[in-house]
Formats: C-alpha cells, sequence, structure tokens
C-alpha cells in the first residue's frame, strides 16, 4: 500500500463520528480517506460493544452498536471513501502549506486538511498470554460477523461489558459458551451479567485460561481454577474480552495542544495546526458533552471549516443534504 497518494481530507479514526464525517465530506464533493488501526470501521463500538443498544442518537429510540455502523457506512457508501484499516497514521509534516500524512505501512497521504476523529486515541487489544501464538487462528479480540461463530465452542475471556455482550450475542448460535474470569466480581452492567446468567452460558470465576491446544488453530484450552484445580475444554473459538488500551499514540508527538489526552480545538473544531481539525471524544472545548450525538455535529462544522481552508472560495454551508439539486 505504499506510495504516495493525495485526498482532500483525510479522516483519522472509523468511529461513529469519523464515518458522519465521510459522509458529509464526500456531500460536500471532497475525496475522502479513512484511517483506523482497527481492522473493521466502528472503532470502538465494533471493537467493544457491537451488540449493546445505543439510546442517545437522535431518531433512533434504540439501535444495536454494529447496526449503527453498518448505517454510518451505507451513509458514505455513495462518496466512495477510501479506507485504509488496520494501519496507524505515524507522522504529520508539511509541504507547501499542505499537511502530509505517513501512514506505518509507508503510505503517505498529501492532503488538503486533516480531520481527527480517534475517540480516545488507538486501541490496542490487552493481551492474553498464552493465546499469542493462537491470534488469528482461533483466537479473536472482537467478533465481526457472529455467523463466523455458528456451531463452535466459544471461549470468552473477561469480565467487562463486552465480554458479556459478546456472551449474549454468541449464546444463540454458538455450539455453548464459557466466560472465564480471574475474579469473582464482574465490571460488566450488573443487570447484563443477570441477564446471561439466565442463559445455558458457563460463567466460571476465580479462573484463568492458562494454556491454549491445537495443531494448525485453537482446539482445546485449559482452564485453572483456584482451589479446584485445571481442567480442559474443547474450544474452536477463544474471545479475548480483555479490554483495550487506549492512547494517543503518535499523535502526541504532531505538536498538537493537549489537555490531557484531548485535543483543544476552537468551535470551528480547529487545532493548532494549520488545516488540522478534530472532532468526536478526542476534541476538547470549554463545555464539551461527549456524546455520539455532539460528535456528528462536530463532525459537520469541521468538514464545512476544512472545506473553506481547501478552497477559500467554497461555502462555509453548502446547505442542507435534504434539499434538492
Amino acid at each position: 500500500m505504499g506510495g504516495p497518494r493525495e485526498i482532500d481530507v483525510a479522516i483519522v479514526g472509523a468511529g461513529p463520528t469519523g464515518l458522519f464525517a465521510a459522509y458529509y465530506a464526500g456531500f460536500r464533493g471532497l475525496s475522502i480517506a479513512v484511517i483506523d488501526t482497527l481492522p473493521e470501521p466502528g472503532g470502538q463500538i465494533t471493537a467493544m460493544y457491537p451488540e449493546k443498544a445505543i439510546l442517545d442518537v437522535g431518531g433512533f429510540p434504540t439501535i444495536k452498536g454494529r447496526d449503527l455502523v453498518a448505517n454510518l457506512v451505507a451513509q458514505a457508501a455513495p462518496f466512495d471513501p477510501h479506507y485504509l484499516l488496520g494501519v496507524r497514521a505515524e507522522k504529520l509534516s508539511y509541504q507547501g502549506g499542505l499537511p502530509v500524512l505517513q501512514l506505518a505501512d509507508g503510505t503517505e497521504l498529501t492532503c488538503g486538511a486533516v480531520l481527527i476523529t480517534g475517540g480516545l486515541g488507538g486501541f490496542t487489544p490487552r493481551p492474553l498470554p498464552v493465546a499469542e501464538p493462537y491470534i488469528g487462528a482461533g483466537v479473536v479480540h472482537f467478533v465481526p460477523r457472529l455467523s463466523d461463530l455458528e456451531g463452535h465452542d466459544v471461549l470468552i475471556v473477561g469480565g467487562g461489558d463486552s465480554a458479556f455482550d459478546w456472551a449474549l450475542a454468541l449464546h444463540p448460535i454458538a455450539k455453548s459458551v464459557t466466560v472465564v474470569h480471574r475474579r469473582e466480581k464482574f465490571r460488566a452492567h450488573a443487570a447484563t451479567v443477570g441477564r446471561v446468567r439466565e442463559l445455558p452460558v458457563r460463567i466460571v470465576v476465580n479462573a484463568q485460561v492458562t494454556a491454549l491446544h491445537g495443531e494448525e488453530r485453537v482446539a482445546a484450552a485449559d482452564i485453572a481454577v483456584d482451589r479446584v484445580g485445571t481442567h480442559r475444554v474443547p474450544v474452536d473459538t477463544v474471545v479475548a474480552a480483555l479490554g483495550f488500551v487506549a492512547d494517543l499514540g503518535p499523535l502526541a508527538t504532531w505538536g498538537l495542544e493537549l489537555d490531557r489526552r484531548h485535543i483543544v480545538v476552537t468551535s470551528t473544531m480547529a487545532t493548532n495546526l494549520p488545516r488540522v481539525f478534530a472532532a468526536g471524544d478526542i476534541a476538547e472545548y470549554p463545555g464539551k458533552v461527549r456524546l455520539i450525538a455532539t460528535g456528528f455535529g462536530e463532525a459537520a462544522t469541521a468538514v464545512n471549516n476544512a472545506a473553506v481552508a481547501i478552497d477559500p472560495a467554497a461555502h462555509l454551508f453548502p446547505g442542507h443534504s435534504s434539499e434538492g439539486s
């Protein structure tokens, strides 16, 4: 994927705010690249709670995370955004006054503007040490398509919301679901834990996965339970739902004005760097409210101001997208 490219707006972060920004930039006639370290669009929603009901998006009394992401991807699709997924935006420089993004795979993007919508930054899965040799061979950190695990013996490791969301989502289609947690208390919402306890899902507490077995992919796991001993169970897929570590990563070296882990922006969503904007949870200003709905509005504001930065003759507000041409 190496080699220079030119794009009007490079969007760093493929969560809901970034996906809506891709739609809105396309609506404004701008070419778009969407960059994310995760291999699937959707950001934190896809990675951590795709089956959770989201209640704060206008017009949807309730919508599952994965459905919201699918709708946002479909909304942007007519404008043909170019997705660069599973790759990190490493460096920002300027050439002829234009931002140049260098990605970890060697790709260089010369941009009319950069819009950072990275939520709380890049997500790195917390490792399950014994699982490392089987990453991609039966061990996953999240499940893009539930149907891929149909008929599987699934072992979920973790005690947070994502672990129990996966258990709820997978139990109707998996052959079996087992949740293993190293403590007796869970970080997950009590109501979700209660729902899982009512299902034919095995929950093993005060326990750890000490070894995985299999030739080309996972076939079995050893579970060590405190004061009980170790037993082996058949496993087709291990979901290592131990959470993700969020950090700004290389963004912290770009020279952006920061307030802790957030990027300080003006009312136009502009950062202190020329032609660089930020929107969504990663952006900070007085009175900030961190909701998905807020991010949508910020994305539109950022794109409109980026459009003027790219072409000073452009109108700041092009009109409503519902209007006829």
